[in-house]
């Protein structure tokens, strides 16, 4: 199979789809690797690197996208990649449609099979290609919310850890699954005092667990989440539900609790947000303000530490991506049905159940497809 890997068009988006590592492994099965010139540079590798691991550069992507039989990428595709798309290609990336309803239509349209990362799911329920970087980006939610709570960034001038004296910030946590765990650990090691809030009971035990009385865990319901916004200094949205929109949790009216100077960073925000008063930003104008509260809703955050999680994705995209070049898409799903919950639109159809029903779209089965 003949793999391209374009240079990602998302602004301020630094990672790339392969590394030369995984670009070798293709190789080593057999497979073309073709990858446009300066792709890597974002995250600090090189052409050379990837003519050593066996690549194929190419100037423009518009070669790479017609020469491929699958594409890999990082990023869902971008208005000036639609044309590029060839009929029936693979692409191999997040795509999360249910935010994004143009693309869906022509992924529909040109029956391109659409494997996204955020949707193949294991069946203990984990969504392995989407952890890793839903760890980076909690991580990074408790970084930027503190970087905006400084009074020059618009924020009501609150150290997260306090000092000695004065009170430390609080911060509240929406969600307690991969985002919110890592939010958590972030803010509990800068001192802060955290609560975080979920409806999964036995996730809550979880958490109290490991963090014991370091943060507050609260079950998540509409009172317990209006009554926290009226002492958080820092919320972060960590809501997912596996290809469909995130839910409302915090509304416009909810946020007339919280103080002026108040910071909420919604990474579910690629998703639809969690975040009522949430739309997605870029790194290059990351925040807005709405009614006196500083939103944060980059929805490419974990581009901004481009290396890291360039090499933290390939670790987990690379055995499926070998596997649909080895096995092609039909065969690679029928032997892996944590793979086959990735396909998100093939043969002109969406095939994952919650992608059409945030879109307000039909859907036919998968299994339907490949008989």
């Amino acid at each position: 199979m003949k793999i391209g890997v374009p240079t990602e068009v998302k602004n301020h988006e630094y990672r790339v789809g392969l590394i030369p590592a995984s670009v070798a492994e293709y190789v080593r099965h057999g497979h073309e690797v073709f990858v446009q010139k300066g792709a890597g540079l974002g995250s600090a590798i090189l052409d050379e690197t990837y003519v050593e691991a066996g690549a194929t550069m190419l100037d423009t992507a518009d070669e790479v996208w017609q020469v491929a039989d699958m594409i890999v990428k990082v990023k869902e595709p971008l208005v000036e990649e639609y044309e590029r798309m060839k009929p029936k290609q693979l692409i191999y990336t997040y795509f999360h449609l249910a935010a994004v309803p143009e693309l869906a239509k022509v992924l529909v349209e040109k029956e391109i099979a659409a494997v996204a990362y955020e949707t193949i799911q294991l069946p203990s329920g984990h969504l392995p290609l989407l952890e890793p970087m839903s760890e980076v980006a909690g991580r990074m939610a408790i970084q930027v919310g503190a970087f905006c709570l400084e009074r020059a960034n618009g924020g009501k001038g609150v150290l997260l850890g306090g000092v000695p004296g004065v009170k430390r910030a609080n911060v509240m946590i929406i969600g307690g699954g991969t985002v919110g765990t890592h939010a958590a650990k972030m803010a509990v090691g800068m001192g802060a005092n955290v609560s975080v809030l979920d409806i999964n009971v036995s996730r809550l035990r979880y958490l109290d667990d490991i963090f014991g009385n370091r943060l507050q865990t609260l079950h998540s319901n509409s009172a317990t989440i209006e009554q926290g916004l009226m002492d958080a200094d820092l919320v972060v949205g960590a809501v997912l539900i596996p290809g469909a929109k995130a839910p409302h949790l915090v509304t416009r009216e909810h946020l007339k609790a919280m103080d002026d100077g108040s910071v909420v960073v919604d990474v579910a925000v690629d998703q639809g947000g969690c975040i009522e008063t949430c739309h997605p930003t870029t790194h290059q104008d990351p925040t807005y303000v709405v009614d006196g509260v500083v939103h944060y809703c980059v929805a490419n955050m974990p581009g901004a530490v481009a290396r890291t999680s360039t090499f933290a994705l390939n670790n987990v995209t690379l055995p499926y991506g070998v596997k649909l070049a080895n096995m092609g898409l039909e065969a690679a799903v029928r032997a892996d049905a944590a793979l086959a919950l990735g396909v998100n639109t093939y043969q002109g159809h969406i095939t994952y159940e919650a992608v059409a029903q945030g879109l307000g779209m039909g859907w036919r089965s998968l299994d339907a497809l490949i008989k």
